[in-house]
């Protein structure tokens, strides 16, 4: 937000001998949604003519305040910017292009609706939502024409399974004596995941830090975990084995989804596999709790 009054407005030097706009970096949001007919759509900014770029199309996005993480810095300057509704976007993950000493975070999120868009400041000429596939037809401000080819691969969310039975029973915590009262520490634990997971394994997604939606798959004697409200945590009641329920929820997925599932058990890491979706033990999940 070049006009604004944010205390990061300003000039900044990065370690390649650039001049960057934000003095405690920048952030900028790529909203995208896929229509019943499969079709995606990534909501851009024509820049205003007198501004950096101008007339040339982007994200939304600008200068970061001291005090702010990228994801609500990209959120506040597209709010400024345009109409959009923010509080409808469900943020995805972050990339970030350092550049030493000055980086830029794009922050990616799906819409579930097409909303209209509208210009909300002097800085955005034109808001259109344009096919994915359009989108290198347009006259693009270079910094995101860069990132184009990086940020198209990371449209989809992450969906991180986890096999309870199998974490559970990886520590020496005295598990065997209350299955249920294990299975809900660890689905306590996991709410820690919604402040964001980094080193997702197998390069499954293109974020340097992705926002999961975390599922606790229990089974047996910890089915009763499944009863209680859990706020971050969809926990789910294996009404059989919980390996076929794993199995399941990962064919059930959309295009847009990435599953990641947490077992060390060989069988179930084979069928996951086989239906599309990656795998990690135990220990990369306890390492991040």
């Amino acid at each position: 937000m070049v006009g604004g009054m944010g205390d990061g407005d300003g000039w900044a030097g990065c370690g390649l001998g650039h001049t960057h706009w934000g003095r405690f970096g920048a952030a900028g949001l790529l909203p995208y949604h896929r229509d019943s007919d499969g079709q995606v759509w990534v909501l851009l900014q024509q820049r205003a003519w007198w501004g950096i770029g101008g007339g040339t199309w982007g994200m939304f996005g600008g200068a970061l305040h001291s005090h702010e993480d990228p994801v609500t810095g990209a959120l506040r300057e597209t709010s400024e910017e345009c109409t959009l509704d923010t509080g409808a976007v469900k943020v995805h993950g972050t990339s970030v292009e350092d550049h030493g000493g000055w980086s830029f975070t794009s922050v990616v999120g799906s819409l579930s609706e097409l909303p209209p868009v509208r210009p909300a400041s002097r800085e955005t000429r034109r808001a259109e939502w344009v096919r994915a596939e359009d989108v290198t037809r347009r006259k693009l401000f270079e910094p995101f024409a860069r990132s184009w080819p990086r940020l198209r691969e990371a449209m989809k969310g992450v969906t991180l399974v986890v096999d309870a039975a199998n974490v559970v029973g990886a520590r020496a915590d005295g598990w065997w004596k209350d299955r249920a009262g294990a299975n809900a520490r660890l689905r306590d634990e996991l709410k820690a995941l919604s402040g964001g997971v980094e080193g997702v394994p197998g390069g499954l997604v293109r974020f340097d830090r992705c926002f999961p939606e975390v599922v606790l798959v229990v089974e047996g004697a910890a089915r009763a975990v499944a009863e209680a409200p859990s706020d971050g945590v969809r926990v789910v009641a294996a009404p059989g084995s919980g390996d076929d329920q794993i199995v399941e929820l990962v064919r059930g997925g959309g295009p847009d989804t990435a599953h990641l599932v947490v077992t060390a058990d060989r069988e179930l890491r084979r069928r996951c596999e086989a239906a599309g979706a990656a795998v990690t033990g135990p220990s990369w999940l306890l390492e991040r709790l």
